[in-house]
């Protein structure tokens, strides 16, 4: 295949016209920075909120021409500025407006979001996600880290999703264990970082929901990037999320960045299902004595502070971090576990709250006899 450079891009742009007439999109500052991976290119282009019926035409016909350049596999463009947080009557026909009317076939998005990374938010994901498939229903998971996309590793799935049309506009999601996932894993080399600006990942994250030939799903998992950025901050806006679980450790410094990431929610009107502590304590496999490493009962302590439900703790093992290495889930793989049980117990706590509003009920307690 032949390499594609900006310059070869930032050429065809330049044929294109502003809007208004003067000049091109790329002189008239409409073009946002350009990425390239893989024969993949990826950019936004700037709209006025105002005029975004005209700017959704020109998206199309920008990505179609980049599209057609030598060398490209696939464009990706998407549309951004800035949005009011209301959401304000009217026709929404931008790309991320489209998103807040919700995704076709898909009932309920819940986001499971971390104030920082490594609590093990998402292999809280999957499992939460088995877990809601052991009820019978239907589940999807959306990979939205796109900085470190883990879930191809985690669901043991490696190679490019297919198109799931003639023209090659929409791409199948991959499957395993019964449950669609969508990575821009898939679309990367596993070594490849991505270097990308806040309207880049926006743009890929869109085309992911967008333009991914969803099944009809009744839950949709969407593991979140950890922390509160730009990224985190436009999915809770521009996605009709039904609700959102915090997962932290006991630990004082995960438990304020955990709060960091309810407040967001809370702020932007998404309803927080509750909160997961995960690596609660840890059983000696020899002795049986039980170790609070990170302490413990802290993300329950802060549930109740905050007012929010406490959904369940997860103690530390070694076998589900060797499972979840190996591709193999801890509730698909070992189904009769302990951990699998838990995760068991807070999907059908998370269903609860989506879908029959049962958010004030305790959660029980699972612990292990030593």
């Amino acid at each position: 295949m032949t390499d594609i450079s900006k310059e070869t891009v930032l050429a065809a742009l330049r044929r294109i016209a502003a809007p208004d007439g003067r000049g091109n999109i790329v002189s008239s500052g409409l073009v946002s920075e350009i990425a390239i991976t893989d024969g993949k290119v990826m950019f936004a282009l700037v709209a006025d909120p105002q005029h975004m019926n005209s700017m959704e035409s020109l998206r199309g016909v920008v990505e179609k021409v980049v599209a057609e350049l030598p060398g490209v596999s696939r464009a990706l463009v998407a549309l951004t500025a800035e949005q009011p947080p209301a959401r304000a009557p009217g026709p929404k026909v931008s790309s991320a407006q489209q998103l807040r009317n919700g995704i076709p076939g898909v009932k309920h998005l819940v986001a499971v979001a971390s104030g920082k990374g490594g609590v093990g938010k998402s292999t809280t994901a999957i499992n939460v996600a088995l877990g809601l498939q052991s009820l019978g229903l239907k589940v999807a998971v959306l990979d939205a880290d796109v900085y470190g996309p883990s879930m191809p590793k985690l669901f043991g799935l490696a190679g490019k999703p297919e198109a799931s049309d003639a023209e090659g506009k929409r791409m199948k999601p991959m499957s395993r264990y019964g449950i669609e996932v969508a990575s821009i894993g898939f679309l990367v080399d596993e070594d490849t970082p991505m270097i990308w600006r806040g309207p880049m990942v926006m743009s890929a994250l869109t085309q992911l929901l967008r333009e991914v030939s969803w099944g009809e799903t009744d839950v949709m998992i969407v593991d979140m990037p950890p922390g509160t950025g730009d990224a985190q901050l436009t999915l809770a806006q521009q996605t009709p999320l039904s609700g959102a679980i915090i997962v932290s450790t006991p630990q004082d410094l995960a438990l304020i960045d955990a709060r960091k990431g309810l407040n967001m929610f809370r702020k932007v009107n998404v309803p927080v299902i509750g909160i997961v502590e995960n690596m609660s304590y840890f059983v000696c496999t020899k002795c049986g004595e039980r170790h609070e490493i990170f302490g413990h009962g802290g993300a329950r302590e802060e549930a109740a502070m905050l007012g929010v439900p406490f959904l369940g703790e997860v103690p530390l093992d070694t076998e589900v971090r060797i499972r979840s290495d190996r591709g193999e889930p801890v509730v698909a793989s070992m189904p009769n576990s302990l951990h699998a049980a838990i995760y068991r117990d807070i999907a059908a706590r998370v269903w609860a709250a989506v879908e029959g509003g049962e958010l004030s009920k305790p959660a029980p307690r699972i612990t292990v006899e030593s």
